[in-house]
């Protein structure tokens, strides 16, 4: 049913002052991302911690009050240890009889540099033809500020909802540390929240979208042993079982020609497809050529758009990622490798236990490599695996992001199941047993992590209109 919308908020101007106030608003985000906030490089965790301090202050010049959390020391490979940067907990506005909203986004970004292959310097923001070009833009301090940038042009009216923030600064790093916070404050911090919206996120195309799930993962290791070196192989070869060629038969066994996982069982705990369920993937915006195009894809498995969004998204998949120990360099080299690790992943979705994978693909794996009746050792560990993420798109919280996509784009919202996976949604899920939706305004080319990551300016202020518009309609639904 169509959409209708409050008539009390006075959007328009609303909307008029972010206009005006965009240039401003991009100054902000290049002062963001001028701070190299690189997690992954321990040399540069104070510029992490920096811009912590940064968006702290941020908030406390909205009048927010926040809390920097320790989380205490990181101790590295090496063995050294650092201090963690400290997260961000704060409060907008406390009044018991407006709802509460919390919003989750990190401060840290992936490495950069312009030998990569930057066509502008990675943490100078350089606008180009209507994008924002630089680290962080889109990923994720642009959308982060945005929705600061929204409360301070509602607060010239009102606030009409409580906010919360929890900013982080080791996202991009696994967020060490941050799973026990959320576990430790649930009972204090999270107790009057309402809704929690992870802004990390982005578009499937130009048509705004809102992503209700996400797929988990579990990543294995099998590892094949022959030899206690490598060998030569024109004194070994075809006279022992090689690794290689043992790890090449196992791998084969995974997956048949059209991309059906051959393990038994994995398919057993995947929910049916419900009428509903297909109706929102009818109205999805994804052009199957212009994605083939723009990646050199010959040919998708699937023939419909409709077919390829529920196979990336709501069904599993098995991808083989590589083969550790074996000769890759340029050049030949004629041996015969002694270990070899090959390496592949299972996305999960709802109801799929990792623990459950986790034996269903060891168990099948032993039993496939005894029908070889090899002498080699094998061995098949795995990470720790991330559940799936699924949310009840009739939430409150959902009906005020389609409302508020529509005010301010004109357009129903795509509904988005992520084929990728986010474990902090996972756990905000389990720990708090809140509404969880992740509302971004990245657009689906910012190439985040990638070289000349990037948010269009468009994104940037209408991405601001549109979290001000969710506020308003989350005071009204």
């Amino acid at each position: 049913m169509p959409l209708t919308t409050a008539v009390s908020v006075p959007s328009d101007q609303i909307f008029q002052y972010i206009e005006e106030h965009q240039n401003e608003y991009v100054q902000r985000l290049k002062d963001w991302v001028a701070i190299e906030s690189n997690s992954n490089d321990p040399a540069k965790r104070h510029l992490v911690t920096n811009m912590m301090l940064l968006a702290e202050e941020r908030i406390r010049k909205l009048g927010g009050t926040v809390e920097m959390v320790d989380l205490g020391m990181q101790e590295l490979p090496n063995g050294n240890k650092i201090s963690l940067p400290p997260v961000i907990l704060a409060n907008m506005v406390k009044d018991p009889k407006k709802p509460t909203v919390c919003f989750y986004g990190h401060m840290d970004v992936q490495p950069a540099k312009i030998e990569d292959g930057w066509s502008t310097e990675p943490y100078l923001l350089t606008e180009k033809n209507g994008n924002l070009y630089g680290r962080g833009a889109s990923d994720d301090k642009g959308q982060v500020l945005a929705v600061l940038n929204a409360i301070e042009a509602l607060q010239k009216h009102e606030l009409p909802v409580n906010v919360k923030f929890l900013l982080e600064g080791m996202e991009e790093v696994g967020s060490t540390g941050l799973n026990t916070l959320v576990e430790q404050r649930n009972s204090t911090f999270f107790s009057d929240v309402d809704y929690i919206v992870v802004t990390d996120s982005g578009w499937l195309s130009n048509k705004p979208g809102i992503t209700y799930g996400t797929r988990g993962n579990c990543y294995f290791f099998v590892e094949v042993e022959c030899a206690k070196r490598d060998l030569h192989s024109g004194g070994f070869g075809g006279i022992l079982h090689e690794a290689m060629n043992d790890l090449i038969f196992l791998l084969n066994t995974l997956v048949d020609s059209s991309g059906h996982i051959l393990i038994p069982g994995i398919y057993e705990a995947v929910a049916p497809l419900t009428e509903k369920e297909k109706k929102l993937y009818e109205g999805i915006e994804y052009d199957l050529d212009q994605i083939k195009a723009k990646y050199g894809i010959k040919e998708f498995r699937n023939k419909t758009k409709e077919e390829l969004l529920m196979q990336r998204s709501r069904y599993p998949s098995l991808s083989i990622h590589g083969i550790e120990g074996a000769f890759s360099a340029p050049g030949t080299k004629t041996v015969i490798p002694a270990k070899v690790t090959g390496k592949f992943s299972i996305r999960l979705v709802p109801n799929m236990e990792p623990s459950v994978v986790e034996k269903q693909v060891t168990d099948y794996l032993n039993k496939k490599f005894t029908e070889l009746n090899s002498p080699n050792s094998i061995k098949v560990t795995s990470d720790v695996g991330s559940k799936s993420w699924l949310s009840d798109t009739n939430e409150p919280q959902y009906l005020a992001a389609r409302k508020a996509i529509k005010r301010v784009f004109g357009k129903e919202a795509d509904m988005i199941r992520a084929g990728g996976t986010i474990p902090i949604a996972t756990h905000f899920q389990e720990v708090t047993r809140k509404s969880i939706m992740l509302l971004g305004i990245g657009g689906p080319d910012d190439a985040p992590h990638g070289q000349d990551e990037k948010i269009s300016r468009y994104n940037f202020i209408e991405g601001t209109k549109l979290y001000a518009a969710f506020l308003q309609e989350l005071a009204t639904v």
